[in-house]
């Protein structure tokens, strides 16, 4: 008997102390990508198949698609990836120099039209302005075409450019790539009161953490208007996709900070409910 007693402890004592089995890690937040370009100079090192394979690693359900020229953004949409939801945007640059010159330059209003006839695309940008550069009547033209045709604006803009943006058609609705840069955040707060049709995209963006925290202004901003924010890498240039996980770790780290319905709804939530159609 003591015997049996003996060797039941023994067995308890080898359960008790055996390592716990850890269960599966849960799958990261999902992130719908909001600022990705694919434009030529990475195709060499990030063919299309490696880009797919990293958007799986990372749990990245969607992109909004733009490229310089247009080429890599359809590319992505009509390789129709599985489970990856490409939204593709017409940005209005063939070459880098266009950059500069878009705004007054007819021919580039010829290459939008002619690319939204592909029938497919959601948004126009992301397109580069800065002060008066927005006052031109070519922009003018692409923000009433805009309008025209439901199209969103994914705007690279400078506080005055944006306010011009509406001005020139208060029916727009803008994404606003890196939220300004560094735009204080109670004037961010004012123009999403000012302007409901306005979203802010995060890449790049100066102030939201300090030490790894989300700064207490940023933590109100986000949980007063959980609907108005997106994610995006900014892949503009080849290093941008190097350290493509760590960025996304990044978000993930200060999402993780806020209620979950508001992370959700800045990780992914608010741009399916914006672009699906």
């Amino acid at each position: 008997m003591r015997r049996h007693r003996a060797g039941w402890v023994a067995a308890l004592l080898v359960i008790a102390t055996a390592p716990l089995v850890r269960a599966a890690d849960p799958a990261p937040l999902p992130i719908f990508d909001a600022h990705l370009h694919y434009n030529w100079e990475p195709v060499p090192y990030y063919p299309l198949d490696k880009v797919l394979t990293l958007f799986r690693q990372q749990n990245i359900t969607g992109i909004l698609a733009t490229s310089r020229p247009n080429d890599g953004t359809r590319a992505l949409y009509e390789a129709k990836p599985k489970g990856l939801w490409v939204v593709p945007f017409i940005r209005p640059y063939r070459v880098r120099a266009d950059i500069q010159t878009w705004m007054n330059d007819a021919s580039i209003q010829d290459l939008i039209e002619t690319e939204y006839r592909r029938g497919y695309y959601v948004g126009i940008g992301e397109f580069h302005l800065s002060g008066q550069a927005a006052a031109t009547k070519w922009v003018k033209r692409t923000v009433d075409f805009s309008v025209e045709k439901n199209l969103y604006l994914h705007a690279h803009a400078d506080d005055e450019a944006l306010e011009i943006l509406f001005a020139h058609n208060p029916k727009a609705r803008i994404v606003w790539a890196h939220t300004g840069f560094s735009t204080a955040p109670d004037k961010v707060a004012a123009y999403l009161e000012r302007y409901p049709a306005l979203w802010c995209e995060l890449s790049y963006r100066y102030g939201i953490t300090s030490g790894g925290k989300l700064t207490p202004e940023w933590k109100a901003l986000f949980e007063r208007y959980p609907d108005r924010f997106l994610l995006g890498s900014d892949t503009w240039i080849n290093e941008r996709w190097d350290s493509y996980g760590s960025t996304m770790s990044d978000y993930r780290s200060w999402l993780a900070q806020l209620p979950r319905d508001v992370a959700e709804k800045i990780a992914f939530r608010n741009a399916e409910r914006l672009f699906r159609r």
